[in-house]
């Protein structure tokens, strides 16, 4: 399914209209589960390569939806396709709640809701930004802002910004600068109020160690960081992980990463894809571990093919109805 976004998306490394996703299915005793893959070029996946994955390997989902630890250590075991892997993870939660009459967070023994998410302000001149982060500061709580703008103007970004409202403010430069540019920023950074910096440097720079001493905003990171293997060399860079279900392989996986990050005294953050419902809903199961969210994948689009996440006083939460309930428009 092609999603439409409401308005263009621009980060550093592009700027798109939409988002394709592959929407799957799995059904057990004339009950069916659903799930949500929304693969990306930056990770070499594509809807296609999501499709393809499916097909060749879903049959390792077998006839038991409740083996969910046996199913993932076997797609786990296959090479890359994470969010064709999410989009199975998903479903079999989805499935179980439906065949058990339940929520999908309640078969984690875990809260309806998580903290308040952030908004992103996407990619533009400082002027622009601090126009969209005014509006956004009606509805939401916490913005991220995209820069990584190649122009040196990114510190102004988030003055302008910052002159708008007092609302927390994080950033996400999408491995755009080099370590002289991170430390340079940082400093200024930290003088606005930033709260964490999100993956300034490429995933495996050398230079994450000694930004990490020398930084005075926390750094968080993302592209270099995927699933549980990843989290002992994340903790040498990083005081924090974003996690995202599409990067981890579903909720499962994104669970025992959390537990990791605790374990080595790192936060948390839980991110998103450019998803529907249907992929926000399965995020919200694992919100309430986290300390910050950024679960607007939906909010981002013309008009959402799955609704039932309701955004309220900031926080996205998911319905009570069995499952990740949410139910095709």
């Amino acid at each position: 399914m092609r999603l439409q976004l409401a308005e263009t998306f621009v980060i550093a490394r592009e700027a798109t209209d939409y988002a394709d996703v592959v929407h799957v299915s799995l059904t057990h005793e004339g009950v069916t589960g659903h799930g949500e893959a929304a693969p990306i070029e930056r990770y070499g996946e594509s809807a296609q390569s999501a499709i393809e994955f499916v097909d060749e390997h879903g049959s390792i989902v077998g006839d038991d939806p409740f083996a969910l630890e046996d199913i993932g250590e076997r797609l786990g075991s296959i090479e890359g396709e994470q969010s064709a892997k999410c989009a199975l993870d998903a479903a079999l939660h989805d499935l179980q709640g439906k065949l058990l009459g339940i929520p999908a967070f309640k078969l984690l023994g875990l809260p309806r809701a998580g903290p308040p998410t952030s908004w992103t302000i996407w990619l533009g001149d400082p002027d622009d930004m601090a126009r969209r982060a005014e509006k956004a500061g009606e509805t939401y709580r916490r913005l991220k802002l995209k820069l990584g703008g190649g122009d040196g103007l990114d510190v102004e970004r988030v003055r302008a910004v910052r002159g708008v409202t007092d609302l927390p403010l994080m950033v996400d430069v999408n491995e755009w600068w080099s370590l002289d540019e991170a430390l340079d920023a940082l400093p200024q950074l930290a003088e606005i109020g930033v709260e964490y910096c999100e993956q300034p440097l490429r995933a495996g720079d050398e230079g994450g160690r000694a930004l990490k001493e020398r930084s005075p905003v926390a750094i968080y990171v993302d592209e270099d960081c995927h699933t549980l293997a990843d989290i002992g060399t994340c903790a040498e860079i990083a005081h924090g992980i974003n996690i995202k279900l599409g990067k981890s392989g579903g909720i499962r996986e994104a669970i025992r990463m959390t537990h990791a990050a605790r374990a080595l005294r790192m936060g948390v953050m839980l991110g998103c894809m450019l998803e529907s419902g249907l992929g926000i809903a399965a995020g919200c199961c694992v919100a309430p571990l986290c300390d910050h969210i950024d679960l607007d994948g939906n909010l981002l689009l013309r008009e959402d093919p799955w609704p039932g996440v309701e955004l309220v006083d900031g926080v996205q939460i998911p319905s009570l109805a069995p499952g990740l309930g949410v139910a095709a428009a």
